[in-house]
C-alpha cells in the first residue's frame, strides 16, 4: 500500500509543484511549476531526491499533515515556523521524522512561499511529464485541500549532510531587472516603468503579480491582435498599471507587452507580499 501524507490544515493555498511542464505554449498549455524554484531545488537537494521531484507550495500559510513513515523533510522558501514531532525544527536544513509525526508550518513571517519536500517526493499521477498544480487552466493534480490523502513516492538518495543551507533574505523591497518588450513603443514615457515605485496588489496570484503605483500613458488606442506571452512579461492593461506574468499565465495576451522581467529575479517576486514594493532597473542600470 502506497504511504500518503494527510493533510490536516492546508492554508489559503497549497499546491503540488515541480519544474513544471515548459516546451507546451504551441498548444495553449502554460508552464506552471514552482514560483521559486531555486527554493524548491534546494529542498530537494536537502531530503535527497531528484531535482525534478514535486513538492508542496505553501502560500503563506498555515500548514499541518501526518507522516505515515520514518524519512526526512525539508521547509524552505519563505520564514515560518517548523514542528515535526511536536518539536521546533531549523527552516532551509534535513529535518528527520517518525512514523505518525505531526509536520507543522506556521503563518509566514518573511516572504510569502514556502516548500515543503519529502524524501521520496509526491507521487501524484504526471500530465505532460509534470505534478505541477496549473491554477489557470486545471491541469494537474487539484489545490490541496484540508483532509487530502497525497502519495509518497519511494526515496532514492540520501539526505544532505549540510546542516543549514544558505539562502537569500526574502521580504522587503525588491527591484526587478528587465528588457524592454516587443510592445514598449505603445507607451507614450515607457521610462517611467523605472523611475516609479510599484506595490504589489492584493488580487495578485500565480498566473500574475498586479502592481499599483503610476499608469503607464498609451501613445495611441490602436488594438493589438492576440500574442506569445512568455514568464515575466509586465503587460499593461487599460488601467495602466502593470502586470507581471507568473508560472501560471495565459500563452497568449491583447494587451501590449512593455517590458520582460529578468528570469534570475522571478524568486523574488514569488515571495513579495501584497503592499511589498516593487521597483525596475533597465539593461544599462
Amino acid at each position: 500500500m502506497t504511504d500518503s501524507l494527510r493533510v490536516e490544515i492546508a492554508g489559503p493555498l497549497t499546491t503540488l509543484q515541480d519544474l513544471g511542464r515548459p516546451g507546451y505554449a504551441h498548444l495553449g498549455v502554460p508552464r506552471s511549476g514552482a514560483l521559486d524554484q531555486p527554493a524548491l531545488l534546494l529542498g530537494n537537494r536537502l531530503v535527497g531526491n531528484p531535482p525534478t521531484s514535486a513538492a508542496l507550495e505553501i502560500t503563506f500559510g498555515p500548514f499541518a499533515a501526518t507522516l505515515p513513515r520514518a524519512g526526512t523533510l525539508a521547509l524552505t522558501g519563505a520564514a515560518a515556523t517548523l514542528r515535526v514531532g511536536g518539536r521546533p525544527a531549523p527552516i532551509n536544513a534535513p529535518v528527520a521524522f517518525r512514523p505518525g509525526d505531526r509536520v507543522e508550518i506556521g503563518r509566514a513571517v518573511a516572504g510569502l512561499r514556502g516548500y515543503l519536500t519529502v524524501s521520496g517526493g509526491f507521487a501524484a499521477p504526471p500530465v505532460l511529464g509534470s505534478r505541477a498544480t496549473d491554477t489557470l487552466s486545471a491541469l494537474g493534480p487539484p489545490v490541496v485541500r484540508a483532509g487530502d490523502l497525497l502519495a509518497l513516492g519511494e526515496p532514492t538518495g540520501d539526505p544532505s549532510t549540510v546542516d543549514v543551507a544558505p539562502r537569500p533574505a526574502v521580504g522587503g523591497p525588491i527591484t526587478l531587472g528587465l528588457t524592454w518588450g516587443p510592445r514598449h513603443e505603445y507607451f507614450t514615457h515607457p521610462g517611467e516603468l523605472l523611475a516609479g515605485s510599484y506595490t504589489i496588489s492584493n488580487d495578485s496570484n500565480r498566473v500574475g503579480a498586479r502592481l499599483a503605483g503610476p499608469a503607464l500613458t498609451r501613445a495611441h488606442q490602436r488594438e493589438l491582435p492576440s500574442e506569445g506571452i512568455v514568464l515575466g512579461a509586465v503587460q499593461v492593461p487599460a488601467s495602466g498599471q502593470p502586470l507581471i506574468f507568473l508560472a501560471d499565465h495565459p500563452t497568449t495576451g491583447g494587451y501590449p507587452v512593455v517590458a520582460v522581467v529578468d528570469p534570475a529575479d522571478l524568486p523574488l517576486l514569488a515571495q513579495a507580499r501584497p503592499g511589498d514594493t516593487v521597483r525596475f532597473r533597465g539593461p544599462q542600470q
